[in-house]
């Protein structure tokens, strides 16, 4: 991982692009000493949200699972869900 400052980044915009793109090395950007953002690979940013939803959807499924053992509700049944959605 890289990192400059905004000013020279601007300066050296097509350099910083290409470690981002190239190298998949992320350029962190700083100013007054202190990161303030980042260049990174567009396909790599995509594949991190892709990921972050995943986990997000992960942990949402695993938290109804303990609350419906919890409370001692049952699952709804699929074919009742498509049902329901009008999807049967």
């Amino acid at each position: 991982m890289s990192e400059m400052t905004v000013s020279e980044a601007r300066a050296r915009l097509a350099d910083v692009v290409d470690a981002a793109r190239v190298a998949r090395d992320p350029v962190f950007l700083t100013r007054r000493g202190r990161r303030v953002a980042a260049v990174v690979d567009a396909e790599q940013l995509q594949q991190l949200l892709e990921d972050a939803e995943d986990l997000a959807d992960i942990q949402a499924a695993a938290e109804a699972r303990a609350e419906m053992a919890e409370t001692g509700e049952a699952a709804i049944p699929w074919d009742q869900v498509k049902a329901d959605l009008g999807l049967a």
